[in-house]
């Protein structure tokens, strides 16, 4: 595996970890936050797999385009792609004031963010 698809990796897991350990918090969560980095999580699992097939890696945090930049050498990715497109709107819009996530919201993305991470480990053989 290359050593950029390593670092790729450990960041992703950094993030699922951030993600799962603010969602655990039972004083003033932070579920946009939570939402934040399962999205992180997701795009960067995908950047990793772009990177160790020698990929272009787009410069977007929008995973249906990267999804979109893999389908075509693994078609059984395609499943993820509502996820995706619901991880991409969750972590975006969040950052900004008007709208905000609750406790379903970010269970929803870490869900999502989970699927995207075990199939990518998969394919990646971590």
């Amino acid at each position: 595996m290359k050593v950029e698809t390593i670092e790729w990796i450990g960041k992703a897991e950094g993030d699922i970890r951030t993600s799962q350990r603010e969602f655990s918090v039972n004083e003033y969560p932070n579920y946009d936050a939570v939402c934040f980095h399962a999205q992180q999580c997701a795009e960067k699992y995908l950047k990793a797999l772009l990177v160790e097939k020698a990929l272009p890696v787009p410069r977007t945090h929008d995973l249906e385009v990267l999804l979109s930049s893999i389908i075509g050498v693994y078609p059984e990715i395609t499943s993820l792609l509502r996820f995706a497109r619901i991880l991409s709107s969750m972590a975006v819009e969040v950052r900004y004031p008007g709208i905000c996530t609750d406790k379903d919201d970010a269970c929803e993305a870490l869900r999502f963010a989970e699927a995207i991470r075990i199939m990518l480990r998969g394919i990646l053989g971590v």
